[in-house]
């Protein structure tokens, strides 16, 4: 048991400072511990979100000497002993107080993007039929916690604040999970374009370094997307056959490894 330093954000959007603390550091702590020794000892009312404490709510997301983390997944001992650690709330969302940050616009985005529809012809006597190959490429993007750290980190909404403009990562994976959907017949290609900012992103792949679920956030699903709405809107040849033939749905693509 060692004695430890650290820097807690306190306030609200508007108005807020780093406070500093000590406390004893067990072995084998995690971030959330510690703040809730912190909440317990010296700070009753330190506000902090959390639920599950085992990486799969995505509640306790916030920035640890600086990097967007799930505090119940980051253990003290990546750490130096002697080092001051900062935890911060998400710099891309307002702070409603402390390390509690406002994350409701993902919500509304979520609302806009439509829902699977399926193909009436596509269910048979023994209900619908599906490839395991096509449900294992979409199946990646349900691993999402929506603990909303991709969004955070996103340059696109961190830095250039254009969530008028950019749905975000966790919401291209979205939209990617029902565009691969083998029985979906539902078009998105042309919001994708004009309504979510697929044109925005310039793939850094920030969002997939920082997932804790470990999904290619950018390979798999914002790449192949992106390809899509060049073929349709960009490709010359893509576009002289739909105005030929009509628009007709495309064959999915080749799922990276």
């Amino acid at each position: 048991m060692a004695t430890r330093k650290f820097q807690i954000y306190r306030g609200d959007n508007e108005k807020g400072e780093m406070v500093n603390f000590e406390t004893e550091v067990m072995e084998g702590m995690v971030v959330l511990d510690v703040i809730h020794k912190i909440q317990a000892e010296q700070a009753n009312d330190l506000a902090i979100r959390w639920n599950c404490k085992a990486g799969k709510c995505g509640s306790c997301s916030m920035e640890i000497n600086g990097k967007p983390k799930l505090s119940c997944m980051t253990r003290m001992n990546e750490y130096k002993p002697d080092e001051t650690t900062t935890i911060t709330p998400m710099k891309t969302f307002p702070v409603i107080k402390d390390l509690v940050c406002d994350v409701s616009w993902n919500y509304t985005q979520n609302k806009r993007i439509k829902p699977v529809k399926l193909a009436p012809e596509s269910k048979t006597e023994k209900g619908y039929v599906m490839y395991q190959k096509d449900v294992d490429r979409a199946q990646e993007f349900r691993k999402c916690i929506e603990c909303y750290l991709c969004q955070n980190v996103c340059h696109v909404l961190r830095d250039h604040d254009k969530k008028d403009s950019f749905v975000g990562p966790r919401f291209m994976i979205r939209v990617a999970s029902l565009e691969m959907h083998p029985l979906d017949i539902e078009d998105r290609i042309p919001e994708l374009k004009n309504d979510f900012g697929s044109g925005l992103c310039n793939i850094t792949k920030c969002c997939t370094d920082v997932c804790p679920e470990h999904i290619h956030i950018t390979d798999n699903g914002i790449i192949p997307l992106k390809e899509r709405v060049i073929d349709r809107f960009y490709d010359p040849v893509t576009i002289l056959g739909r105005k030929i033939f009509g628009v007709r749905k495309k064959k999915l693509p080749p799922l990276n490894p």
